[in-house]
């Protein structure tokens, strides 16, 4: 009963949470990667010491790519973003990566992709994201579909849309600011980080849903409060465990991980932590808050009635 006691608390930590990482992301903006807005990347790495990038940007800028972008990767790499370059223009920037012939670079990948696919993906990662809002939202109000009482099942969904919000909203201002002040692009990998998210922070909101749906069947209690958060108490060991096991891993692989998947790794770490929040610590409150306002709401119509009668007299 604890959470439930102290609910306000809880609840007005997400709301500060949610809210500094909206404003992190109305201030910073996120940083569209290759994938969305088009575009070519190269990447090399020196053997022995890289040039200064601002040498490897003039040399570009009089190779004809005045618009290429130069951003250090490791130690001694190099990551090239310009537009789509065809094979004779990948030609010219390896050319003018290669000047130094004492330490010429090796090209360790190569990716273009056009603005029309660009555009493309960016549609589709939308579409993908709503999309499993939208079926969440109706799986939910399906599964509690003869849950009416004291709370509607399609409350049931709109609450965990609430959370859920909480769950990518956040990750999504980290990636704000990993993209102003490190240059970190958002990408189809960190799409499917939010997707990831989603599905997992679903599963554990509907593990504490359940639960408090059995206890209403089983009438432990006629205080809805009560039932929620005992709800809570026998959930809350199995949720911090699943979600433990996945922060262990997500752990290993920013550790050990190879560099292509730090970001990832990263923002899938904090949605996941997020998201067991969320389950916890949000969507069930936020079930006691909306009885609780259904309650008030109830009794205000009958002091209502109460009166006309009253004047009726």
């Amino acid at each position: 009963m604890f959470i439930i006691k102290h609910k306000n608390i809880f609840l007005s930590i997400a709301v500060l949470l949610t809210g500094f990482a909206l404003a992190l992301i109305f201030t910073f903006g996120l940083l569209p990667g290759l994938d969305f807005t088009g575009g070519s990347l190269t990447e090399v790495e020196y053997k022995n010491t890289r040039p200064d990038s601002a040498v490897i940007k003039g040399a570009l800028a009089e190779a004809g790519f005045a618009d290429a972008t130069v951003q250090a990767t490791g130690e001694k790499g190099f990551i090239i973003r310009t537009k789509s370059l065809d094979k004779e223009g990948h030609a010219v920037i390896v050319g003018v990566l290669s000047q130094d012939m004492n330490d010429l670079p090796t090209e360790k990948r190569f990716t273009s992709i056009g603005p029309v696919i660009g555009s493309e993906l960016r549609a589709k990662a939308w579409v993908s994201v709503l999309s499993v809002i939208f079926a969440i939202v109706l799986y939910i109000a399906f599964a509690f579909r003869k849950v009416s009482a004291p709370v509607s099942s399609s409350r049931y969904g709109l609450i965990a849309i609430v959370a859920l919000a909480h769950d990518v909203i956040v990750p999504i201002g980290v990636m704000a600011v990993l993209g102003h002040f490190m240059g970190v692009e958002v990408d189809v990998l960190f799409i499917t980080a939010l997707l990831t998210i989603l599905g997992f922070s679903v599963h554990d909101t509907i593990v504490v849903f359940d639960r408090v749906r059995e206890n209403l069947r089983n009438k432990i209690s006629s205080d809805f409060a009560e039932v929620v958060g005992l709800s809570i108490n026998q959930t809350l060991v199995r949720s911090i465990n699943t979600s433990l096991t996945v922060v262990l891993v997500l752990s290993a692989l920013l550790a050990f991980g190879p560099a292509s998947t730090f970001y990832f790794s990263l923002i899938l770490l904090i949605g996941i932590i997020s998201g067991t929040y969320s389950s916890i610590c949000i969507a069930s409150p936020l079930l006691v808050t909306v009885e609780e306002f259904q309650k008030k709401k109830r009794a205000i119509a009958e002091t209502g009635n109460i009166k006309k009668n009253k004047g009726k007299k």
